[in-house]
């Protein structure tokens, strides 16, 4: 009787037993797994990250199982709209638009993502030596970051493109043998040097107020180093601003490539980006809409999207929202 008693009276403490590791468990969930759960219920985000991800495995994988060539000249069918051999119709040239959508998707993205990777890692760099250090290195760095947003930002990227394009890829092309990859190297460089400076504000900013805080000052305490104050303790906590800037960086590169392709002075005439896709059919948009509309829609579809998740990031990842 006595052991039926101790039996049952062990059965009610697994409960409290199981609200106590479940209860454990919310309290050490991690940063990502909380933001996770917070950009799930942001459904034009997820909306969002779906029709990028879509784009871009559209346009990666879609180029290979694609059969028809990007540069193949039929003028029997110039211009021509939608049909079964050709789904998003002709140019004015006979070529199949879509062909040229795919291989165009790879080289936008590819420049808005490596771009704004480039730009993001300068910014943080710049913004991080700034905050963490302070007096005359802050004062400089932030008068180095002035004058970058001081500079015209389209008149200097035209200039640049008209005087060091034709050199740049006839380097490439004498000694790579291929010229449009000096072309993409000179249009990330300089995007992304006119572009990493509202992210080392950012960053600048959230090392000055982070590393005044209560653990930083026990981190100090305890005899940290410096390297593992930046990378352990203030950068990580410093994240959330970078990622909101990357994804927001990356819709504004492939609009400036766009308007680069669009005036002209992007990638070379056989290289069908967006951009300069919807430059080439602006002259025909009353005779045929589509070849201007189709890669237009694809541009605002993209940056839409982009935008739409760094929304989401920037909900996700603030710190007074509790999951």
């Amino acid at each position: 009787m006595v052991q039926n008693v101790g039996t049952a009276g062990t059965k009610p403490s697994a409960a409290p037993l199981e609200v106590a590791q479940r209860d454990d468990f919310k309290k050490h969930r991690s940063l990502w797994s909380n933001a996770w759960r917070q950009f799930k219920h942001h459904h034009l985000a997820v909306a969002g990250l779906i029709m990028f991800l879509s784009f871009v495995v559209i346009t990666y994988v879609g180029t290979m199982l694609y059969g028809k060539s990007k540069d193949f000249i039929d003028f029997s069918i110039m211009s021509s709209s939608f049909t079964r051999a050709h789904p998003l119709g002709t140019d004015s040239l006979g070529r199949d638009i879509l062909a040229r959508m795919l291989w165009g998707g790879r080289i936008s993205l590819a420049v808005g993502v490596i771009s704004a990777a480039v730009a993001i890692l300068l910014g943080t760099i710049m913004g991080a030596m700034a905050g963490f250090f302070g007096g005359f290195l802050d004062s400089l760095l932030m008068r180095i970051t002035d004058l970058f947003i001081s500079l015209p930002q389209v008149p200097l990227l035209l200039m640049v493109s008209f005087l060091f394009r034709d050199s740049i890829q006839n380097y490439f092309d004498a000694h790579f043998h291929n010229g449009e990859m000096g072309i993409f190297i000179l249009i990330v460089l300089v995007i992304s040097l006119l572009s990493w400076m509202t992210t080392a504000r950012l960053v600048r900013a959230s090392f000055l107020s982070i590393k005044e805080k209560e653990f930083i000052e026990a981190a100090r305490a305890s005899g940290v180093g410096r390297p593992s104050l930046v990378f352990k303790h203030i950068l990580p906590n410093a994240i959330s601003p970078i990622i909101v800037a990357a994804t927001l960086s990356v819709g504004s590169a492939i609009i400036t490539e766009s308007t680069l392709s669009f005036l002209g002075l992007g990638f070379p005439s056989d290289i069908p980006t967006w951009g300069a896709m919807l430059y080439d059919g602006r002259e025909r948009l009353q005779i045929a809409p589509h070849e201007a509309l189709i890669p237009g829609t694809a541009i605002f579809l993209t940056v839409l999207a982009i935008n739409y998740i760094g929304d989401g990031l920037r909900d996700a990842l603030d710190p007074r929202k509790s999951s």
